[in-house]
């Protein structure tokens, strides 16, 4: 194969590698203040039946997922004085928070007697929400195919991700509990709504504006593919793409396994269940636990991206989940052996002392181990859709980073729409006829519910994801080629070949 040089790859300065995916910090806010509290929002605040509210959930995540194509194409059609990218950031936002403000802060103060009204806002709001969430979120997959095409700079992208996501996600379940005890807002009530709204929108707009700086110079038609030409692909197409982009195909299984995995174990219904109704103590366990996941997770950040940069993401992926599914094993003996009446439950303190049991540490151990590994590795599949992106332009010669990327989200959001459903259902089944909070006691049944949404979903997930990997064609070796491939072939368009021609002369692996 020809040695592509180092001046053919597009690659990114540092602050556009580290400020871009802060996209994703600025919507997973709203992961946290939306799909996180929503179905709680809707039973506790809104007084809506808890089914009604966790499948509209779900519903609202699958209108999610068919919004998504139509707005990767308008995307891929998109290249304006303001670029492909930044246009859809900045409507995202905006039509998020107004929404947001609507739904949260104005919805309560509808009469409890006008409760028809209450449901049509609840649905009209949650609906618009969605439909700006799916314009921001498609940017943070699609623009990676124009950030840059260095794998080695790929991998880097999850650790800045983290950043964001600790910034936006991470503040956002450090902050929600705090203000939800009694001597702040309460448990989850309409006040506490009201004082996370304002905080959210906030922290996602400067993050927000600090992803718009770093593909502002990036989001233009010369990084656009073999020649920058925009493309037109009709809905009927899209089957016919994911027919043919085999590696599409396994990182959406894998993308779909991992998301629901991160989904159901991390959803504040089943968390409640876990510290509060098992463990008694939610106050004193969810933060540290939480703060003991992202503590594990640092190491292994750095693991995954030296094994990306060596070996290459599926390599690296692959070995990361499968020490989160091994973690978890323990996770799972523990949680069987739990007994409140013994010392096989968690406690950190009592009477205001240090009461830390053998129970306790294998649990943080197992647990920190396993989720450091998995969290790590939870958002990989994102810079994985640029590789996929440059296989369907070396396979087809199309650039279409916002179909490939919404196509992918596709998947990803309906599979991950099931969790709120799920753990509706898993509630209703052991008799409640609302979502727990802090002061719901134990009901029986609540420990199964607990072992198979904490741990042996999210296992099964994982193991999914290792299959659909197994044969993932995109590795390190098979990326070079591709890369190369292109390059010769934007090469030749440039010198004046259409990109048929420039397809013809360079089809396959590049010989000297």
């Amino acid at each position: 194969m020809e040695n592509t040089s180092n001046t053919q790859l597009n690659r990114a300065k540092f602050y556009q590698l580290a400020l871009f995916p802060m996209n994703n910090g600025a919507t997973n806010v709203y992961y946290v203040l939306i799909l996180t509290y929503i179905a709680t929002f809707g039973s506790v605040v809104l007084g809506i039946a808890t089914v009604f509210a966790s499948f509209m959930v779900t519903g609202m995540r699958v209108f999610d997922a068919i919004t998504d194509p139509i707005i990767g194409a308008l995307m891929d059609k998109t290249n304006g004085r303001f670029g492909k990218f930044r246009p859809f950031m900045i409507i995202g936002s905006v039509v998020m928070a107004v929404s947001v403000i609507l739904l949260y802060v104005f919805t309560p103060f509808v009469p409890a007697s006008m409760m028809w009204l209450r449901y049509a806002l609840f649905i009209l709001l949650y609906a618009v929400w969605v439909i700006g969430y799916t314009f921001q979120t498609s940017v943070t997959r699609a623009a990676q195919a124009v950030l840059t095409n260095d794998p080695k700079q790929r991998p880097l992208f999850t650790i800045f991700n983290t950043i964001g996501s600790l910034a936006g996600m991470g503040i956002m379940q450090f902050i929600g509990p705090i203000l939800a005890r009694d001597s702040i807002f309460g448990d989850y009530n309409q006040s506490w709504f009201a004082a996370m709204t304002p905080i959210g929108i906030g922290i996602s707009v400067l993050l927000t504006i600090l992803a718009i700086i770093g593909i502002w110079e990036k989001d233009q038609s010369k990084y656009f593919g073999l020649g920058g030409r925009q493309e037109t692909v009709k809905v009927s197409e899209y089957i016919q793409i994911m027919k043919a982009n085999k590696p599409l195909q396994r990182l959406m299984i894998a993308g779909g396994g991992c998301k629901l995995a991160l989904s159901v174990a991390t959803n504040i219904t089943v968390l409640i269940m876990l510290y509060s109704c098992m463990m008694g103590d939610y106050d004193g366990l969810y933060l540290p636990m939480m703060i003991v996941g992202y503590v594990f997770a640092v190491p292994f950040f750095g693991l995954t991206v030296r094994t990306s940069q060596k070996k290459g993401q599926k390599a690296s992926l692959m070995r990361y989940v499968a020490v989160a599914l091994v973690c978890y094993v323990g996770v799972l003996v523990l949680l069987l052996l739990w007994n409140p009446n013994t010392a096989m439950h968690m406690s950190f303190m009592k009477d205001g002392k240090l009461a830390v049991n053998l129970y306790t540490v294998l649990f943080v151990l197992f647990f920190g181990v396993g989720y450091g590994a998995y969290y790590a590795t939870a958002d990989m599949p994102i810079p994985m859709v640029a590789d996929c992106a440059d296989y369907e332009t070396y396979r087809s010669g199309k650039f279409i980073p916002g179909i490939m990327g919404t196509l992918f989200s596709l998947v990803d959001k309906l599979v991950s729409s099931l969790s709120a459903t799920i753990v509706g259902i898993a509630v209703t089944l052991i008799g409640l006829d609302a979502l727990p909070t802090k002061t719901t006691p134990y009901t029986s049944g609540m420990n199964v519910v607990v072992i198979i949404l904490f741990c042996i979903l999210p296992m099964c997930a994982w193991a999914l994801t290792l299959w659909s990997m197994r044969g993932y064609e995109l590795d390190g070796e098979r990326l070079k080629e591709i890369q190369a491939v292109n390059a010769q072939r934007k090469l030749a368009v440039a010198d004046g070949l259409s990109i048929d021609e420039a397809m013809a002369k360079y089809p396959s692996v590049l010989k000297n």
